[in-house]
């Protein structure tokens, strides 16, 4: 075996990340593509809650296969002439209640665009890009803090709406805590607070859920205008590399998006991006097993946490939220130094670290190191 330093690892992983099938003796494998998990000596990057199983082998092979198109435009590709169409009917949806972007994160940032004037009713802490994207344009944010089981306080939230009020932006399931809510009590949220704003709900980790369809909130989006839904094909499908997401609502909101800041999203996804996410809506089965080797190791390690005394989050996701009640220092610096990623900081009620669900192996890498760590630190 041969030791990899950072630049190398970077390198490799930007390559693995298209899914081209790239083989190593060194390399240790677990399920579709190769994973550079040597414990002593190799970065293990657990800080970016990807899928670590990569992408579907049918949506590799449907990569390969379309190079030869890779230098036409996409109108002049018949396969994806209708790529909005094939999503939105695979979602039981119509073409005209969705829009596609280069992944979610996209659409969040237009969003922030869309929605600059007035203020943003968000939950604190929850993910950055939108908040971070209106703050930089002198958009006013209302900051909610999470319950203290880390879920979103929709009645805070709700009391928190003012007339200035444009949009109400919701993670479920939330990052970076890993918490749900009840969907009926965010149903009802919805309707509500749409009366007064648009309600955005980001779902990029809803496919984790044992229900995701019956999670959604999608079904209300022909009865409340105002409500939107964002979804990635970056978790489940281990397409983070690929930039796919979309936009789901009714078709009156879709057309105020299209008219402006949304107005020529899907030309900005690749044809290889969109074969990809084809095949991987037609490959269950890959998403099924990602969906129970994540499952099999966040148990693994939220029990090692039970039995180690330390305080985290229950997770419905492919992360885990801990606190660093105790501990010295930075967390993530020292971890690194262990050649782990994985992300730290101080929140209201102090320290907390999120981990993301890596492989098997990993996770149980992780749970060595960071035990070792803790005891370390307390002494």
């Amino acid at each position: 075996m041969f030791s990899i330093d950072r630049r190398t690892w970077l390198r490799q992983s930007t390559i693995a990340a298209l899914g081209l099938g790239i083989s190593n003796s060194s390399f240790a494998t677990d399920h579709c593509i190769p994973r550079d998990f040597l414990p002593e000596t190799t970065l293990i990057n657990l800080g970016s809650n990807e899928n670590p199983y990569g992408i579907s082998p049918k949506a590799r092979q449907a990569i390969m296969e379309m190079f030869g198109n890779a230098s036409r435009y996409q109108f002049n590709v018949p396969h994806i002439k209708n790529f909005r169409k094939q999503i939105a009917e695979h979602y039981g949806l119509k073409t005209e209640n969705l829009l596609v972007t280069a992944g979610s994160g996209e659409a969040l940032v237009l969003f922030a665009r869309q929605y600059n004037k007035g203020n943003i009713v968000l939950g604190n802490p929850t993910f950055g890009i939108l908040g971070n994207t209106a703050r930089k344009m002198g958009t006013s944010l209302i900051e909610v803090p999470l319950t203290n089981e880390k879920v979103h306080d929709l009645p805070a939230m709700l009391r928190a709406i003012n007339a200035n009020t444009q949009l109400i932006y919701i993670v479920n399931p939330a990052n970076p805590t890993g918490t749900v809510i009840q969907t009926e009590n965010l149903k009802k949220f919805c309707r509500e607070a749409s009366k007064q704003s648009v309600v955005l709900v980001d779902e990029a980790y809803i496919d984790f859920l044992d229900d995701p369809d019956g999670s959604s909130v999608k079904d209300l989006i022909n009865g409340y205008p105002n409500v939107v839904v964002v979804r990635t094909f970056s978790k489940i499908y281990g397409m983070a590399g690929l930039r796919v997401g979309f936009v789901i609502g009714n078709p009156s909101m879709i057309r105020n998006l299209e008219e402006s800041y949304f107005s020529s999203t899907q030309f900005t996804l690749s044809n290889l991006s969109m074969t990809a996410a084809l095949a991987s809506l037609n490959d269950k089965a890959h998403a099924t097993l990602s969906k129970e080797k994540n499952a099999m190791a966040r148990e693994f390690t939220q029990n090692n946490f039970k039995g180690s005394g330390i305080e985290f989050i229950p997770s419905v996701t492919n992360f885990i939220f801990f606190r660093l009640k105790n501990y010295q220092g930075d967390f993530a610096n020292e971890m690194m130094k262990k050649n782990i990623v994985l992300r730290s900081g101080n929140y209201s009620d102090g320290k907390w670290g999120r981990v993301s669900i890596g492989t098997m192996a990993e996770m149980q890498h992780f749970i060595k190191v960071v035990k070792e760590e803790f005891r370390a630190n307390s002494r």
